[in-house]
């Protein structure tokens, strides 16, 4: 059994409470919040027996084994970092931290304390995604990958009434790029590693985050084309182009059907939809890494997780997008 604490208090937190519960080596014993309301609420809601409003007392206590962060993206590596000097395990939700620095520096933290330190990037834990690298050779050389995100947030039109909310506030290391960009980063970032070129563009909003933007990524012999957006909508699915057909995936960020069009017209179904919920396979994957004394996982690996905020701060760069954690 390993005893779980959860930092943050909102709607994901839940949700990974839901998915997390389906795991008979899943218990849930603490929480922490930054006010006493919040956390003894949460506590009472969710029945968790011990509530936190100081860290350092919950990375202490001894009524844990790990941690599950869901806080704003601002306040990952620091909490992440406390944690694991306490030797409690993390599994930090997307995206990691503020950018590649402070990944480095929570990496350094758990390979010190020889914790397992994961991030809960879901989309890549699912059979899916397994089925796609395991198919990939089907379609030949590579040639193309493309993913897009983009959602309308319902935050947008309170920020368009002049209520800057959570999701648009540079404080907190928000925006397009990093809420939902990352989710067509991290998926090429493990299939294919780091480009060797990026040019990035972007809409930057009035508040100094991202509305939405675009990449093209250049690999030796391949190229990776991204577009993100807190914007706009889209139900473009994403492709994985190569010399002998093109894999289409239905959604990059939460993949379902999965099929080949080789280029003779044959159609291959490679997968379909898994009615298992999403978080559940993290959440499997982290606890049996656990019980295995495993410290880093090979699907969601610290490197994948650098790649993907090395592009990202690289894109970020380019558009002149600045939070407060970033290197002066």
């Amino acid at each position: 059994m390993i005893r779980f604490g959860v930092i943050g208090t909102n709607w994901i937190t839940e949700k990974f409470i839901e998915a997390a519960r389906e795991s008979e080596h899943f218990a849930l014993t603490a929480v922490y919040s930054r006010t006493e309301e919040k956390a003894r609420a949460f506590g009472e809601a969710w029945d968790i027996p011990h509530r936190f409003t100081d860290l350092e007392r919950m990375a202490e206590s001894h009524e844990l084994d790990a941690v599950y962060i869901a806080s704003p993206n601002a306040f990952h590596a620091k909490q992440a970092i406390i944690c694991m000097n306490r030797g409690k395990h993390v599994l930090c939700e997307k995206p990691f931290a503020s950018n590649a620095r402070e990944v480095q520096d929570m990496i350094a933290a758990a390979v010190n304390n020889r914790v397992l330190l994961m991030e809960a990037l879901k989309s890549t834990t699912v059979p899916q995604f397994q089925a796609i690298r395991d198919h990939l050779p089907k379609i030949g050389r590579v040639r193309r990958y493309v993913a897009s995100y983009c959602k309308y947030s319902s935050r947008y039109d309170a920020y368009k009434q002049g209520k800057v909310l959570n999701a648009f506030n540079p404080e907190l290391s928000n925006g397009s790029l990093m809420d939902l960009g990352i989710y067509c980063i991290y998926p090429m970032a493990a299939l294919f590693g780091k480009p060797e070129r990026i040019q990035a563009s972007g809409i930057l909003l009035d508040s100094g985050v991202d509305g939405e933007g675009s990449l093209i990524l250049k690999y030796r012999d391949m190229e990776a084309v991204v577009m993100h957006s807190k914007i706009s909508n889209s139900d473009l699915p994403a492709e994985i182009q190569g010399e002998e057909g093109t894999m289409v995936i239905d959604k990059i960020n939460d993949p379902g059907h999965v099929h080949i069009r080789y280029k003779d017209g044959r159609v291959e179904s490679v997968v379909e939809p898994d009615t298992t919920n999403a978080m559940s396979h993290e959440v499997r994957e982290f606890i049996g890494l656990l019980q295995k004394g495993c410290v880093e996982s090979t699907m969601n690996s610290h490197a994948v997780s650098l790649t993907a905020m090395e592009i990202m701060d690289e894109a970020r760069k380019q558009i002149g997008l600045r939070f407060p954690a970033d290197p002066a």
